[in-house]
């Protein structure tokens, strides 16, 4: 039964988190996986900033 305990979890790791005004304790997996979706999102939000064109430079009658 000690192999399947190992498999299942049965030790929980909890991290202090601090962020911004927010002092919490939270599963080290939820931890993670809220530090990857975050990432994931700031780098699609800064990707998508970077390629989508500044409409305001190809206007009809700026010069272009």
């Amino acid at each position: 039964m000690r192999g399947a305990d190992r498999l299942h979890g049965a030790e929980h790791r909890s991290v202090e988190v601090n962020f911004l005004w927010t002092d919490t304790n939270l599963p080290l997996a939820l931890a993670l996986l809220s530090a990857a979706v975050s990432a994931t999102i700031l780098a699609v939000v800064i990707g998508t900033a970077r390629i989508a064109p500044p409409r305001h430079l190809y206007r009809p009658g700026h010069g272009n």
